[in-house]
């Protein structure tokens, strides 16, 4: 019963960012995401499978994340044992951050990456199917 409540409050995995994210910066990342696609529809195929293997490689906002708190508590905890112990506590706060983002998809962090343009797998998922169709498509 307690899983099934706990599954009922927390946001779905693949929207939990998106969700958490202001709707003008969502919209920017979409027109973004529709003006590549449109340029594309323009080129080569080579373009088009080089923009396909950019996507491949492309950092998105769970990689960011984890990496950006997996490496400030890293930090603070060698800071920690090496000088002041109060470090200890960034390094705490660096794991609760990843413990909210993991459960409501928000944390100050992200909204700074998503107004740097920072997309979700399924923004860049997106981008990548239309790509692909564009490759598919009969003459």
């Amino acid at each position: 019963m307690e899983l099934d409540l706990a599954k009922e409050q927390l946001p779905s995995t693949q929207s939990k960012v998106n969700d958490h994210t202001p709707d003008h910066i969502n919209q920017q990342i979409e027109r973004e995401t529709e003006a590549s696609v449109n340029y594309y529809k323009r080129q080569g195929e080579s373009e088009i499978r080089a923009r396909i293997n950019e996507l491949d490689n492309e950092w998105d906002t769970e990689r960011l994340m984890k990496v950006n708190m997996a490496s400030v508590a890293a930090l603070s905890t060698l800071l920690a044992v090496k000088g002041n112990r109060k470090w200890a506590l960034l390094a705490g706060a660096s794991s609760a951050a990843i413990i909210q983002h993991a459960l409501q998809g928000w944390t100050p962090a992200i909204v700074i990456f998503r107004k740097l343009g920072v997309r979700t797998v399924d923004e860049i998922n997106r981008e990548k199917k239309a790509l692909q169709n564009l490759l598919n498509k009969p003459e």
